[in-house]
């Protein structure tokens, strides 16, 4: 499995970081939602395309934190 990108809150701290990442495996999409940091409590959400996967990403990543980018990579 290949991580394709990945944002940030820009929240220190377990109870107020939120991830997500994009993920590719052969022709399947997965995004990941977590929350709390590297050993906090993740959903897992897969896709059969690249479109859908990042329809996705776009819906997790409303709201009012500010997402960042943590590879380089805008949306």
């Amino acid at each position: 499995m290949e991580q394709r990108k990945h944002w940030w809150n820009g929240k220190w701290g377990r109870l107020a970081r939120r991830d997500v990442y994009l993920r590719a495996d052969a022709d399947q999409w997965f995004v990941e939602q977590r929350a709390g940091g590297a050993e906090g409590m993740s959903r897992f959400y897969e896709y059969d395309s690249e479109d859908d996967a990042y329809e996705a990403v776009r819906a997790l990543l409303t709201g009012p934190d500010e997402w960042r980018p943590l590879d380089g990579n805008t949306i």
